[in-house]
């Protein structure tokens, strides 16, 4: 087994952050579930920090599902626990301050689609495979994986990955809406590292706002989140990146967005 379970690495201001674990095609267990958490919460109040990728190590997946391993002894007390502490993690992720893009190199399965449907993009490479098959083993998802899928997928096809349980392929996927993009193999990481590193240049108050609102008018009423959206536009103009965006291009260049 791998000693560190999650390894971090910067690329400017991109923070990529890796399961590590191919030995167990990444499995999440326990102690894989405590160390994102706590890599992404580093990652969120680092202000260096402006877009987050997250993949797994090894060339098959990206995460392959929860640890079957460990929850083969669980109580069903435990089996509860172990769902809330998933859970945590994918509303953390969700709910990150900062753009999160999955990078799915391989196989995203139970947890690991779970995972993925926490961040805000998602690209597969175009060998990838997603779905959910804890029916074959006499579960449900338990990290998410039911409200994510109807909420992305739709109610059909929801119900289509969960009860049959067998994975589809990344085209598939990109037709119903779980993945964003799909590349090459060989391509998936400069791809995904150039979209990150474009969403890194931008005003990362904006991207906040942006995230927020989409969140909030995820889980409200259409009057609520339109009065939100409006209350994050005006806040906008209280801010230095603002006046840089707009007046860079009058000036035609470039703005230089400083977070502030």
């Amino acid at each position: 087994m791998s000693e560190t379970p999650v390894l971090t690495a910067d690329r400017g201001a991109v923070r990529v952050v890796t399961v590590n674990r191919p030995d167990k095609l990444n499995a999440l267990n326990a102690a894989t579930l405590d160390a994102l958490l706590a890599a992404f919460e580093a990652a969120a109040a680092d202000p260096s920090v402006r877009c987050v990728v997250l993949t797994g190590a090894g060339p098959k997946a990206f995460v392959a599902g929860a640890d079957i391993a460990e929850m083969n002894g669980l109580t069903a007390v435990q089996g509860r626990d172990f769902s809330l502490r998933g859970q945590k993690l994918m509303r953390r992720v969700e709910k990150m301050p900062k753009p999160v893009i999955g990078m799915i190199n391989g196989f995203a399965l139970g947890g690991g689609l779970e995972l993925a449907m926490g961040c805000h993009l998602r690209i597969a490479a175009d060998t990838a495979k997603v779905g959910q098959p804890e029916i074959n083993l006499g579960l449900i998802p338990g990290f998410g994986g039911t409200q994510r899928l109807l909420r992305l997928a739709g109610r059909a096809a929801t119900l289509e990955l969960c009860l049959v349980g067998a994975p589809i392929d990344a085209a598939r996927a990109r037709e119903l809406g779980i993945v964003n993009r799909v590349v090459p193999a060989a391509e998936l990481e400069a791809e995904t590292m150039k979209l990150a590193e474009q969403i890194a240049n931008s005003a990362p108050l904006a991207l906040r706002g942006v995230l927020d609102c989409v969140n909030v008018g995820g889980e409200c009423g259409i009057e609520e989140g339109l009065e939100y959206e409006t209350a994050q536009f005006g806040l906008m103009f209280a801010t230095q990146d603002m006046r840089e965006g707009t007046t860079a291009f009058l000036e035609r260049r470039k703005p230089n967005f400083s977070g502030q």
